[in-house]
């Protein structure tokens, strides 16, 4: 509800826009538009659909932070077609986003800052505005989604928001290495950062090879040994031994079933 019918209007078009675009529902779905008359005067209203889940800090704090990988690559796969569709987002931040689920997606919530392609932003939140930090220009555009999207996981990193030393990107890298679950992804983040994907489609690609390139780390090759040939009785495994086969078993099996995750993401995408 509210008092200005424009900006109203302008909510419900953008909403119309995203039901028009093919594949996965981009925000929350239109129910009706319709106007509230009271003695007082005329309020207008859109109903929306009800999005039940929980807000991205909760969900990555409790179930682990693989999940910021996923979650990135669902919101680069949305922001592709919001970007062909014409549109930037503008004012992408976690207070805008929300995990729905079984199973768990990310969903959007407030489009009241989406611009079309080429115009002012709208509606921004310093943090999560290139402008702020001194790397681009507030002119909607996918590089500017790609920067917030860049400072939201800096941000789940961090969990809370940090004010600017006037270093600009040196800041930012710095705050990047400091944590190991952004340093896993430090190459995309610094190049969303900088203006350098020319699309999300190109960065989704990248945060894919990043997840892989981490599951493959966690799971050592097992070293070859020389055999000898004894007479003596084959030594039975230790308990230490055996226990290091079973979890040597279970890394194999978690990065299988992560690669698994990521083929049904990106057959969703």
């Amino acid at each position: 509800m509210g008092l200005n019918s424009m900006a109203i209007t302008s909510e419900v078009n953008v909403l119309k826009h995203f039901s028009k675009v093919q594949g996965q529902v981009l925000g929350p779905s239109l129910v009706d538009v319709d106007d509230w008359v009271t003695p007082e005067g005329t309020i207008p209203f859109y109903a929306m659909e009800y999005l039940k889940g929980e807000d991205l800090f909760t969900f990555t704090s409790g179930k682990g932070s693989e999940w910021v990988g996923i979650f990135m690559v669902q919101l680069l796969g949305d922001l592709d077609r919001l970007h062909q569709a014409g549109w930037v987002f503008g004012d992408l931040k976690p207070d805008n986003l929300i995990v729905v689920g079984p199973p768990p997606r990310i969903r959007w919530l407030d489009v009241g800052g989406t611009t079309l392609l080429g115009r002012s932003i709208k509606e921004y939140t310093e943090f999560y505005d290139r402008g702020y930090w001194g790397l681009g220009t507030r002119v909607a555009e996918p590089t500017y989604d790609l920067f917030a999207v860049a400072m939201i996981i800096i941000n789940v990193g961090y969990q809370n928001r940090f004010e600017k030393n006037g270093e600009g990107i040196k800041q930012l890298k710095e705050r990047i290495q400091r944590k190991p679950i952004l340093k896993q992804y430090e190459t995309v983040l610094l190049n969303a950062l900088q203006g350098k994907y020319p699309n999300a489609q190109v960065m989704k690609k990248d945060v894919i090879e990043a997840i892989s390139k981490s599951k493959q780390t966690m799971v050592k090759p097992i070293k070859k040994q020389t055999v000898v040939k004894s007479h003596h009785p084959k030594p039975q495994k230790t308990t230490k031994e055996k226990s290091s086969g079973i979890l040597e078993t279970f890394l194999f099996a978690s990065f299988l079933l992560l690669a698994y995750i990521l083929y049904l993401f990106g057959q969703m995408m």
